[in-house]
């Protein structure tokens, strides 16, 4: 558990910083998407800007000429808006305009180009997106924009990018300081239950504060785990006890025969002293098998082997063994089993749990109530997805209040303590039911008990 707890606060420590980290990038990447739009979108309107302008400039040539042409760009040319202009003559020569001279690498044929163009005093430092338009008579036409100012916006956006992402490294360093102390208090309060526990206080459990996420569904399945232990554990103590307390008589009377048989000299006295003690001894194997059997279907052992099991042949089969038994005592014997019926199981085990039924209700069913005549019924049936099984006796039955308690190992009624029994019937059919994934209950038989055995049926 401490083991776990400690692998619980380093995956807390690196989630937070991997959330950190992906939150940081993921950040950046959207911050330079949106410059890059930005970037773009300026681009694109500069050069519907240019588009507009040449045109209504060859527009202007086409109505006045080349002295118009030049008058118009001589009034742009000594406009501060960040615009370039120059016309130049067949031999590239410049007649007006703000630049010195065509950028090499320039033509008609190039259309929209990034360049650096040379001012009038020289200076060739500054870069501007412009286009060369072709005039009638050789003339070239250049019309331009200064990418000052989209270096001034991309400036703007990288240092709004990186303030961005200071202002979120702090606020996610804030976050993640904040989830990993709740985190790991969370977790702290489990290391110290895990430490109550591993002291050996099995009724400690992991703290659960009702939200709802990963932390509360793991501490809500290791406290079912636990109280699981707690049940085995709790079990295997009383098993002991009850061990040493019910099977120290027989042992007794075992040992009494024993001393008996040596005692006497009579060979007659002497084999019969000899029997019971073999009577007495298969009695304790009988108990050890029960509670071996019982072990293993709680420990699922025999889930690997589990098969294909007919349900109707096990019931109409131990059903036909105990009835000329139940006649001979004077019980009316009831089977009312469909065909075809069929469970993932073991079949000797649900055969012994029917026996141990059927054993239980000749034995208590005897004790008939007094407008009742003794009556035995055993059934199968299909009930949905499930195969219940029925034994059914007009006996004493059993109060309401022990009905859980009976299926517990060695606990036998106040009723009981009178009849040969172990204790041990009902803790078999019970670890039988949980091995098939099955219930049991038992019910009022009005009068008498109802012992209702409900087992998943075997997909078809």
């Amino acid at each position: 558990m401490t083991a776990l707890v400690r692998t619980l606060r380093s995956t807390a420590f690196r989630l937070t910083l991997s959330i950190f980290g992906f939150g940081a990038v993921g950040a950046a990447l959207v911050l330079g998407l949106v410059a890059v739009q930005v970037i773009n979108l300026v681009n694109s309107e500069t050069r519907t800007a240019i588009s507009a302008e040449a045109a209504s400039l060859i527009a202007q040539y086409g109505s006045g000429g080349l002295r118009r042409l030049g008058l118009a760009l001589a009034e742009r040319a000594r406009a501060p808006a960040g615009s370039i202009y120059l016309l130049t003559d067949a031999l590239g020569e410049p007649l007006v305009g703000n630049i010195s001279q065509l950028p090499p690498n320039l033509t008609p044929k190039s259309g929209f180009a990034e360049t650096r163009y040379p001012t009038l005093d020289g200076v060739s430092k500054r870069r501007a997106l412009a286009r060369v338009y072709a005039l009638p008579n050789g003339f070239r036409l250049l019309i331009g924009h200064d990418l000052g100012d989209r270096a001034r916006i991309a400036a703007v956006m990288v240092r709004t990018l990186a303030l961005s992402l200071v202002l979120f490294a702090g606020l996610a360093a804030l976050g993640a300081l904040f989830v990993a102390r709740r985190v790991l208090r969370r977790i702290d309060a489990m290391n110290v239950s895990a430490g109550t526990l591993m002291a050996g206080d099995l009724a400690e459990r992991l703290p659960v504060n009702g939200s709802g996420d990963e932390l509360d569904r793991l501490a809500v399945g290791l406290n079912q785990m636990l109280a699981r232990i707690g049940e085995l554990m709790a079990g295997l103590s009383e098993v002991s006890d009850n061990i040493a307390h019910d099977l120290r008589t027989p042992l007794t009377r075992l040992r009494n025969h024993a001393e008996e048989a040596l005692r006497l000299g009579d060979a007659e006295a002497m084999r019969a002293a000899l029997l019971r003690t073999i009577e007495e001894s298969d009695g304790l194997i009988k108990v050890f098998d029960a509670l071996l059997m019982i072990a293993r279907a709680e420990a699922g052992a025999d889930r690997a082997s589990l098969s294909r099991v007919d349900v109707s042949e096990v019931v109409a089969s131990v059903a036909e063994l105990y009835e000329p038994l139940a006649e001979e005592k004077g019980f009316v014997f009831h089977v009312d089993c469909e065909p075809g019926l069929a469970i993932e199981g073991r079949r000797e085990l649900i055969g012994q749990t029917l026996a141990n039924l059927l054993d239980n209700a000749l034995k208590y069913g005897a004790q008939v109530n007094p407008d009742c005549a003794r009556e035995i019924a055993v059934g199968a049936r299909r009930e949905g997805s499930n195969i219940v099984i029925e034994v059914a006796d007009r006996g004493p039955g059993v109060a309401p209040e022990d009905r859980e308690r009976v299926f517990d190992r060695f606990v036998r009624l106040e009723s009981a303590r009178s009849r040969p029994g172990s204790g041990l019937g009902l803790s078999l059919v019970a670890a039988a039911a949980r091995l098939h994934g099955g219930t049991v209950r038992l019910e009022d038989n009005a009068p008498g008990l109802k012992v209702r055995l409900s087992l998943p049926a075997s997909p078809s």
